[in-house]
C-alpha cells in the first residue's frame, strides 16, 4: 500500500466553502422551523433555498466532477458556487452571489460538454441536461424569480444528475431496449414539465410530477440496487439508502402532480422536502462511501453506524410530512424538521470521525511497513 497523499489545498478550501454553505443552510432551516436562533441568523432563512441545493450540493458535486475531469479550469465551477454562497451568507447584495453561482453552473455545464467529447453516452447526456437545470435556476434567480418559482429547475439539476449516474450503473444489469425507451420517455416527461413551468407554472409542475413518478418506477425496476441489497456490508448499506430514496422520489412525484405550483403551505412543504431531503440527501448518504474517498483522498470504510443518519433522516421526514403536513400537527412538523437537520449533522460528524480514524490507521500501517519487523540482536547474531 502506498503512503497517503495529502489533500490538495484547493480541494480543502472548496470543501470548506461547501461546509460553510451547509451549516448556514441548516441554520436557515432551523429559523424556518421556528426554532429560536441568534438574531444574525434570521436572514439565512431567506437564503436557505439557494444555499442547500446550489451552495452546498452544487459546490460538492461540481468538485467531484472537476476531480474526475482533471483540468484546472474545472475547479472554477465549485469555486464560483462556493464563493457565491459565501456572499449570500455574509449579507452582500444577493445579485452578486447569484451571479457567481450562475458562473459556477455555466462552468459545470461546460465540463459536461468536455465529458461528451470523450464519452457520448445516454447517461452523460442526462447529466448534461441536469447541468442546464442549474444554469436555468441561476438565470431565473438573477432575473428576480423567487426561490419557490425555480424549485423545478433546482430539482432538474439534482434529479437528473443522480438519475444519470444510476443509469450508468444500470448497464451492469443490461437493461433491454424497451427499458431504455421507457427511461427516455420518463425523462422527457420530467424535462418537458420543467420547461413548461417557465410559462405555465402549475401545469408544468404537475407534468414534472408525473415524470418523477415515472423515473421512480423505472429506478425501482431497473436499478442495480435491487440486486446488491442482498450483499452484506457497504454494498447493502448503499442499496438500502438508494431504495429508500426512490420511495421518496415517488412520493414527491405524487405530491407535485396533486399540489401543482405552490409557494407556501403544507403541500409546498411536502413536495419540497420529499424530493430534496427524502430523495436527494438519501442519495448523498448512499453514495458518500464511494465518492468521498476519491475527492478527499481519504478512505471512508463502511461502519454499521452509517445507518444512524439514514434512519434519523427518514424517520424525521415521515414525521414531518405524514403527521405534520398531512395530519396538521405543528409539533410533529417541527420535530421532524429538526430531525432532518440532526441527521445531516450526524452524517458529517460520523463521516469525519470514520475518515480520520481510517487515515490514522493507514499511517500507522505505513510506518510499521517502513520500519519492518523488529529482530532482536541476539537472534540476529545467532
Amino acid at each position: 500500500m502506498t503512503a497517503l497523499k495529502p489533500l490538495p489545498r484547493r480541494r480543502s478550501g472548496l470543501l470548506a466553502l461547501a461546509g460553510i454553505a451547509l451549516l448556514a443552510g441548516l441554520t436557515g432551516a432551523l429559523v424556518l422551523l421556528g426554532i429560536s436562533m441568534p438574531a444574525g441568523a434570521t436572514r439565512l432563512a431567506g437564503a436557505h433555498g439557494v444555499l442547500m441545493p446550489l451552495g452546498f450540493l452544487g459546490t460538492l458535486i461540481a468538485l467531484e466532477r472537476a476531480v474526475a475531469l482533471g483540468r484546472p479550469w474545472g475547479y472554477l465551477a465549485p469555486l464560483a458556487a462556493g464563493l457565491g454562497a459565501a456572499t449570500l451568507i455574509v449579507g452582500l447584495p444577493p445579485a452578486v452571489g447569484l451571479v457567481l453561482i450562475g458562473v459556477g453552473g455555466t462552468v459545470y455545464a461546460e465540463m459536461y460538454a468536455e465529458f461528451a467529447r470523450v464519452d457520448r453516452t445516454l447517461h452523460t447526456g442526462v447529466q448534461a441536461v441536469g447541468a442546464l437545470g442549474w444554469v436555468g435556476a441561476a438565470l431565473l434567480l438573477v432575473a428576480g424569480r423567487p426561490v419557490g418559482g425555480v424549485v423545478v429547475w433546482l430539482a432538474a439539476f439534482l434529479v437528473l444528475t443522480v438519475v444519470g449516474e444510476r443509469l450508468e450503473l444500470s448497464r451492469l444489469r443490461r437493461p433491454s431496449a424497451t427499458a431504455r425507451r421507457l427511461f427516455l420517455g420518463a425523462g422527457a416527461i420530467f424535462v418537458a414539465g420543467v420547461a413548461t413551468t417557465t410559462a405555465l407554472p402549475d401545469l408544468g409542475t404537475r407534468i414534472a410530477g408525473l415524470g418523477l413518478i415515472a423515473l421512480a418506477a423505472w429506478l425501482a425496476r431497473n436499478d442495480i440496487a435491487l440486486r446488491t441489497v442482498r450483499i452484506p456490508g457497504v454494498t447493502r448499506f448503499v442499496a438500502i439508502a438508494l431504495l429508500a430514496g426512490y420511495v421518496w422520489l415517488a412520493v414527491a412525484g405524487v405530491t407535485w402532480a396533486v399540489v401543482g405550483a405552490a409557494s407556501a403551505g403544507p403541500g409546498y412543504d411536502a413536495m419540497l422536502h420529499a424530493l430534496f431531503l427524502g430523495f436527494v440527501i438519501s442519495m448523498v448518504y448512499g453514495h458518500a462511501p464511494v465518492i468521498l474517498p476519491s475527492v478527499l483522498r481519504t478512505p471512508l470504510p463502511y461502519r454499521p453506524v452509517f445507518y444512524l443518519h439514514v434512519a434519523i433522516l427518514h424517520a424525521g421526514l415521515a414525521l414531518r410530512i405524514v403527521v405534520g403536513d398531512l395530519l396538521g400537527s405543528f409539533v410533529a412538523w417541527q420535530v421532524g424538521g429538526v430531525l432532518g437537520v440532526v441527521s445531516m449533522l450526524v452524517f458529517v460528524g460520523v463521516s469525519a470521525a470514520v475518515a480520520v480514524h481510517a487515515r490514522v490507521q493507514e499511517r500507522r500501517a505505513d510506518a510499521a511497513r517502513a520500519h519492518g519487523p523488529h529482530v532482536p540482536e541476539a537472534a540476529a547474531g545467532s
